[in-house]
C-alpha cells in the first residue's frame, strides 16, 4: 500500500513529456496503464471512455495529422510561448517526440448521465492513466490538439463507422502520448492564488 508521501511524490513526479526513447512498450505493460485508467470513478458508475491505442504504421501515419493540427494552435501559442519553446513544441507536433503510443480518448455520451458529467468522468480515467505511466517508468503528454481536426481524425480510427458515433454518442476529448521519456522538463511552478475559496 502506497504510504502518503509515495503518493504526494507521485503527484509531484508527474510531467508532460515532449521527448521519447525509440524503445517500444509492451501490450502488457500499456494494458496495466488502461486499467488504471478504468479504475476511475464516473457518473452512474457509466464507464463510458472509450480507449484507441495506435502504434507501429498506423503510428507513423498519424504524423500528418499531427502536423495538420499544429496549424489550428501555432498562432496563440507563438504569443504565448518563448521562441525556443515555440520551436521545441513544434517540433514536437512534427515528430510526437518519437514517442511510439498515441491514445485517442473518447467519451460515450448518452441521455443516461448529463453532458458535463459524462467527458468529467473519461478525463478522470485520463488522469489515472498519467499517472500510472509515472509509476511504470514510462512518460506522457495529454493533449488537445486532436480536436483542432475532430472529424479527420474520427475517420482515421475508423470511429465514424460505429453506431454510436453515428447516432451522436462518441465525442474525441484528446490523445495521450507514451513512452520512455528521454528528457525530465521542469515542474512548473503551481499557480495557488486565488485558486481556492473557503466558505464557512
Amino acid at each position: 500500500m502506497m504510504n502518503k508521501e509515495e503518493f504526494y511524490n507521485l503527484l509531484k513526479t508527474r510531467r508532460s513529456i515532449r521527448q521519447y526513447k525509440k524503445d517500444l512498450v509492451s501490450r502488457e505493460i500499456l494494458e496495466r496503464v488502461l486499467a488504471a485508467g478504468m479504475e476511475a470513478p464516473s457518473g452512474k458508475n457509466r464507464q463510458n471512455w472509450r480507449f484507441f491505442v495506435v502504434q507501429g504504421e498506423k503510428r507513423n501515419e498519424y504524423l500528418l495529422y499531427s502536423q495538420k493540427s499544429w496549424l489550428g494552435i501555432k498562432t496563440i501559442l507563438k504569443q504565448r510561448l518563448k521562441p525556443s519553446l515555440y520551436d521545441f513544441t513544434e517540433r514536437f507536433f512534427f515528430t510526437l517526440g518519437e514517442a511510439p503510443v498515441v491514445v485517442f480518448v473518447y467519451s460515450h455520451n448518452d441521455s443516461e448521465e448529463r453532458y458535463h458529467t459524462s467527458i468529467g468522468s473519461v478525463y478522470m480515467a485520463v488522469e489515472n492513466i498519467n499517472l500510472a505511466c509515472v509509476t511504470e517508468g514510462l512518460g506522457s503528454c495529454t493533449m488537445g490538439a486532436p480536436l483542432e481536426i475532430r472529424q479527420e481524425v474520427d475517420k482515421f480510427l475508423g470511429v465514424d463507422k460505429l453506431l454510436e458515433y453515428q447516432r451522436g454518442e462518441l465525442e474525441l476529448l484528446c490523445g495521450i502520448v507514451i513512452g520512455y521519456p528521454a528528457h525530465q522538463p521542469p515542474r512548473a511552478p503551481r499557480q495557488i492564488e486565488n485558486r481556492v475559496t473557503w466558505l464557512e
